[in-house]
């Protein structure tokens, strides 16, 4: 059977996961080159580490980008940081549709995981706007930017940063060239706004913004949105509120330098949303205390939406439990949402994602100590290793990129953990497992039934 043939028949989530590994180990090896960094040689582990986080949009990185790498290797950085935004299939499949090349039945069914929900006819169209849409959203946000760094910066480095800046902030990577993040411009509204910005629309899912979009386009647009769009922007909505009031009552009352409200409310806000999957940070993480740092991981967790540039459990997927939850609590049988009510595959399917989610990162997290125990490192800082494992496994999972600290003190061991749980993430838990178990549904052996106490 020859290369093409067996392509052909490959499944849709095999040729996700296939993608995105082939732009990971083209990316390792030419970070590996002896121009991609201003000192000495990036190792080869180094290379797929910060490979794998850019190509998952994640941001966790073993070296500061900014000072470490050329501009040839940022460059480098920035491509696999579009590529995984988009996916490799989404951009083959436009580069292929423009050359006139036929796109094959695998090839439409991996863009309908990808960005649809439900089939739909217009997955092409979807496609384009997704193109379209980012490159106007990053074309934008390159310019805001770019007009700030202007005044400290001369125009071809503003806008150098403004660009590399704007990508990593829609795709959600969270990668920076400066050595704090932006800590240094947390009080700065026109910088942070922008990123704000461009964290949100990157990450409520590219089916959400294609469906806000229709409504206002053509001759007759149309008011009623799917319960998709509902759901995330609802959710969105009250993590972002919610996690930024957490953050500023846990973490401000007591801070050691005080801080003027409007400064608090900015970085409360912005520290709220790029934990949902987008990684910069504007306060020092290890600092926080340990109650802030339980609010991010359960933020972090459950990440960005659905067909969006993020990763982690989804807000559908939260914001479906919490209505399950609270049907069963009040006697309901049916999940009913904005009048809708929710197949009970999909509630199944949801279970399993949060079920299956717990246990690969309580899997990674006793990989990681295991490998301390084995080689007698110790990465604890003021919190103890088991939180900071916990905080890099779950911004792991969710690509998130923030950390306290303890990725560049991994070992080769803890880092083809993080590497895996990245891709994990990225790819998505039930197109992961799909791919080791098969799509074949097993029956099984159906007998009596009886009742089992719970609870």
């Amino acid at each position: 059977m020859t290369i093409k043939n067996r392509l052909f028949k490959m499944h849709p989530a095999v040729l996700v996961l296939g993608s995105f590994l082939l732009a990971i180990v083209v990316g390792a090896l030419l970070l590996t080159l002896p121009f991609s960094s201003r000192f000495a040689r990036m190792s080869p582990m180094d290379a797929l580490f910060t490979a794998t986080s850019a190509v998952c949009v994640t941001g966790l990185s073993v070296v500061d980008t900014g000072s470490y790498f050329s501009i040839f290797g940022q460059v480098i950085i920035l491509i696999l940081i579009q590529i995984g935004g988009l996916g490799v299939m989404t951009i083959s499949v436009m580069l292929f549709q423009w050359l006139g090349k036929s796109i094959s039945i695998r090839q439409r069914m991996a863009m309908q995981d990808v960005f649809s929900h439900t089939p739909r006819h217009d997955i092409f169209d979807l496609v384009k706007s997704v193109l379209i849409f980012t490159i106007g959203a990053e074309a934008i946000g390159t310019l805001l930017l770019t007009l700030q760094w202007m005044k400290v910066f001369p125009f071809s480095k503003a806008l150098y940063f403004g660009l590399f800046h704007s990508v990593s902030a829609f795709c959600n990577a969270g990668f920076a060239l400066f050595p704090d993040s932006i800590v240094r411009y947390s009080d700065q509204l026109m910088i942070v706004g922008p990123l704000c910005a461009l964290i949100v629309v990157g990450g409520i899912g590219f089916p959400v913004l294609y469906d806000l979009q229709s409504c206002f386009r053509g001759p007759k647009p149309r008011i009623r949105l799917t319960i998709q769009t509902k759901t995330v922007l609802l959710t969105t909505a009250v993590l972002i509120a919610g996690g930024a009031v957490m953050i500023a009552v846990l973490e401000y009352p007591n801070h050691p330098e005080p801080r003027s409200w409007s400064h608090i409310t900015l970085t409360s806000i912005f520290q709220s949303i790029t934990c949902r999957t987008a990684g910069f940070n504007t306060i020092d993480i290890p600092s926080l205390h340990e109650a802030t740092l339980a609010v991010m991981i359960f933020l972090m967790f459950f990440g960005a939406s659905p067909g969006s540039c993020g990763g982690g459990v989804k807000t559908t997927t939260l914001a479906l439990l919490a209505v399950f939850a609270f049907s069963r609590m009040t006697r309901k049988r049916r999940v009913n949402m904005f009048k809708k009510s929710i197949p009970t595959e999909t509630l199944n399917r949801s279970m399993s994602l949060v079920l299956l989610s717990t246990g690969i990162i309580t899997m990674v997290i006793f990989m990681l100590l295991v490998g301390d125990v084995a080689t007698g490192r110790n990465v604890a800082g003021h919190h103890g290793a088991f939180l900071a494992y916990v905080f890099e496994t779950v911004s792991a999972f969710g690509t998130v990129g923030l950390s306290m600290g303890v990725t560049p003190l991994l070992s080769n061991w803890s880092k083809l953990w993080i590497i895996l749980t990245m891709i994990i993430g990225r790819v998505g838990v039930l197109t992961f497992s799909y791919i080791i178990t098969g799509g074949n549904a097993m029956g099984g052996k159906e007998y009596a039934e009886q009742n089992l106490m719970i609870g």
